[in-house]
């Protein structure tokens, strides 16, 4: 038996098991669990990442700068906060989301280009 196989057909039996055994709401929180964990861990890897290579640099930048800076890392985090508390993002949340999203990332992204140039 291949590799594939078995592992679909373990799939199957923890999904039958779930089914039978009638833990449609354990799963759900388990998975409700596991979605603030994945971003917990994001938040602390963002942290990490921040702490050891930005802090510094961006601490001699003007002040403007900074709060744009981090001010679009704020609304990130909440934007992938409501994304996550939500789960199920459709129609104009969805366009909301990822326009945020993207507008922050371009701001931060400008902001940190104008001052790694000369004279920014």
């Amino acid at each position: 038996m291949s590799p594939f196989v078995r592992n679909i057909l373990i799939v199957a039996a923890v999904a039958a098991l779930i089914v039978v055994l009638n833990q449609e709401t354990a799963l759900s929180t388990a998975g409700a669990l596991v979605r603030v964990a994945f971003f917990v861990a994001i938040a602390v890897a963002v942290y990490f990442f921040w702490r050891d290579f930005g802090r510094r640099e961006i601490g001699m930048w003007p002040a403007r700068a900074q709060v744009v800076f981090y001010g679009s890392a704020l609304v990130i985090v909440l934007d992938l906060a409501h994304y996550f508390w939500r789960s199920n993002l459709s129609g104009f949340d969805g366009v909301a989301f990822f326009l945020v999203l993207g507008l922050c990332g371009f701001a931060m992204w400008r902001v940190w280009q104008s001052q790694r140039t000369y004279g920014g």
